[in-house]
């Protein structure tokens, strides 16, 4: 009935509304690309590597998020999204020349400028979020971004590898094409206010670094990134075991698309939830309690049961949505808007770069140690974490008690 509720009353929103369409709309060419351009160099070339490498570059850029945020604070937020996505449009068109292993470097190229385009998209849109909706409401609609984010990813990849295996790659490239011109559509129909983007009369570097120290020095937003980064970290070390797992479980590695799937309705049912969570607990409690169901769900995978084995990946589902809900509702709420985009950007690539270490770390372990070690250890440093952070949110609830005026949101 809650959750129902605070979906009416956000699409209520004509902002929100548009917005959210056209995250559904995007999402859908950006998951079906996703899988299908590896699926596209792996039959031009044979190459498992090659094929991965399309996962990288799409990602890489994530790690220059600091400078690529300042983009988003340069410019006026609006209009730059309506020209990013129609950049893109075009250029996902030029990959109609890709036929032969020869034309691989033009796909590496596209995918690394999409990858590039998306984390200033990223960064422009949460800033542009914020001066479109409500303060109160921010909370509610990043978590109904997310449920509708998640339930992309349930349908779109199904739907990019069977349009791949009809017509081919560029029938896919097409589709997400045509997905980024409805979305620069909705963005053009946003009615929001702008100011003018303040320069501080410093350089690039100058500016990049100052959405940096907003979130170091920032006493609210420093351990929620934090402990955001940890988690991430652990959960990616945790993942790299689930094939393993699913060994154990004495299924075929098939079965891994069956606990994902379980994970994303569990983040989809976390999206629609975290909103109200937040408003209830605070962005400090709300990450750590999400922190400490992630925590349970990664170490009971280590329990060879098949019951036991979907419960975790619905509580992982659950947990993790909730930490990135609430430590960007926090940014956006705490960060003056000239520097949104920058401190978008940034707890970006702190929050995902992890997720990278962690992966590549965790291939390495996996091959020296069993799950049922691993994932009791893992489990433990998150609990950890979320004993760390819910510490921190009583303490800062304390201060609030004694000085209301001063305190920052727990």
């Amino acid at each position: 009935m809650t959750t129902s509720w605070t979906l009416r009353r956000v699409l209520r929103d004509r902002n929100a509304g548009l917005y959210l369409t056209a995250v559904v709309v995007s999402g859908f060419g950006n998951s079906a690309l996703f899988l299908a351009s590896g699926v596209w160099v792996k039959d031009l070339t044979g190459s498992d590597g090659l094929a991965a490498l399309c996962m990288f570059a799409m990602w890489a850029p994530t790690l220059a998020g600091p400078p690529l945020g300042t983009i988003a604070d340069r410019l006026p937020r609006k209009p730059l999204l309506v020209a990013l996505n129609t950049g893109l449009a075009a250029l996902l068109l030029t990959l109609c020349t890709v036929d032969s292993p020869g034309g691989l470097w033009l796909l590496f190229t596209v995918l690394l400028v999409y990858g590039a385009a998306e984390v200033v998209q990223d960064a422009a849109e949460s800033a542009l979020v914020s001066a479109a909706i409500a303060a109160e409401r921010l909370g509610d609609f990043n978590g109904l971004r997310m449920a509708v984010t998640e339930g992309m990813k349930l349908v779109a990849p199904l739907t990019g590898a069977g349009l791949y295996t009809a017509f081919g790659g560029l029938a896919v490239a097409c589709l997400d094409a045509g997905t980024f011109v409805v979305a620069a559509g909705l963005y053009a129909l946003l009615r929001v206010r702008e100011e003018r983007p303040a320069r501080s009369g410093g350089g690039w570097r100058e500016e990049t670094a100052e959405g940096v120290l907003h979130l170091w020095c920032h006493p609210g937003l420093r351990p929620l990134v934090r402990a955001g980064g940890t988690t991430m970290l652990l959960t990616s070390l945790g993942s790299t075991t689930l094939y393993a797992v699913v060994d154990g479980l004495g299924h075929s590695p098939a079965y891994t698309g069956v606990l994902y799937a379980v994970q994303g309705a569990g983040s989809v049912t976390a999206g629609l939830v975290s909103g109200a969570a937040l408003r209830r607990l605070g962005a400090r409690r709300l990450a750590a309690a999400g922190i400490a169901l992630t925590a349970l769900a990664v170490a009971a995978r280590a329990v060879p049961s098949d019951p036991v084995a979907l419960t975790s990946s619905a509580a992982a589902g659950l947990g993790l949505p909730c930490v990135l809900v609430a430590v960007f509702t926090a940014v956006q709420q705490q960060t003056p808007g000239p520097l949104l985009g920058r401190a978008t950007a940034t707890a970006g690539t702190l929050l995902l770069t992890p997720n990278a270490v962690g992966l590549a770390g965790g291939a390495g372990l996996v091959e020296l140690a069993s799950p049922p070690l691993l994932l009791p250890v893992y489990g433990l440093a998150l609990l950890g974490t979320a004993a760390s952070l819910a510490q921190r949110a009583d303490s800062a609830s304390r201060t609030a008690a004694r000085s209301p005026s001063d305190a920052n949101p727990a």
